[in-house]
């Protein structure tokens, strides 16, 4: 069994009869789902909100009830991945495009679990490029901003045009953001117009577990539940 494998099922452990849990998304998170589904066939009882197009497909296939966000007043329960987590429990998410509707579905959620293998755990963010959407109107002026920056911006493409988010949007990957402070860093991007959402996930997750060897480690973070 990979590391991803242990930390994505260990984190179902959590999942009671009756939550609303938010479904992120990833290699990670893959196998969370599909052991929601086996449990969902056994006689487990919840309601997913997915994070992605990918993953309501999953879930869907597999027999997961989900709603719309918007139809629920919380969630209780978010299981995520994350490309890149820190000592302060901060993250880098986004790498597979879907940080917007992570981060909607995050702040409604009452508890917050990310699963990773053990490469994803760093003393500092940077290594993994940081994304952020933007909108296609204007793009170029946010791109050129962030260049001036010296943030060495790179648009995403997929087969040589622009990718696109669910939610229609680009996605700009910063490869030399400074990270020394990406509390600052993540309301500095927030301020620039055109900019809908950055993969800097500050002060959100209540547990992180790590998929190491053929076992999986909780750590706690100072959020309170």
């Amino acid at each position: 069994m990979c590391e991803k494998q242990v930390a994505g099922e260990k984190a179902v452990d959590f999942i009671h009869d009756g939550m609303i849990v938010g479904l992120g998304t990833g290699s990670t998170v893959y196998y969370s789902i599909r052991r929601i589904a086996d449990l969902v066939r056994e006689g487990l009882h919840i309601t997913g909100v997915s994070t992605s197009r990918s993953t309501t497909e999953l879930a869907r296939s597999l027999g997961i009830d989900l709603v719309s966000i918007n139809e629920v007043d919380h969630i209780d329960l978010t299981i995520d991945g994350a490309d890149e987590v820190d000592e302060d429990f901060n993250g880098i998410n986004g790498g597979g495009g879907a940080l917007f509707y992570e981060k909607i579905v995050t702040y409604a959620s009452y508890r917050v679990i990310w699963v990773v293998d053990s490469s994803k755990l760093v003393k500092r963010l940077g290594k993994f490029p940081l994304p952020v959407e933007v909108s296609p109107f204007g793009y170029k002026r946010v791109y050129n901003k962030l260049e001036s920056e010296g943030m060495g911006p790179v648009l995403r493409l997929i087969n040589s045009q622009p990718f696109l988010t669910d939610s229609n949007n680009y996605i700009i990957d910063l490869r030399s953001a400074q990270l020394n402070d990406p509390t600052k860093l993540a309301g500095w991007l927030k301020e620039i117009p055109g900019v809908i959402e950055h993969g800097l996930f500050i002060n959100y997750v209540n547990q992180v577990i790590v998929g190491s060897g053929d076992s999986a480690e909780i750590l706690y973070s100072h959020r309170i539940d």
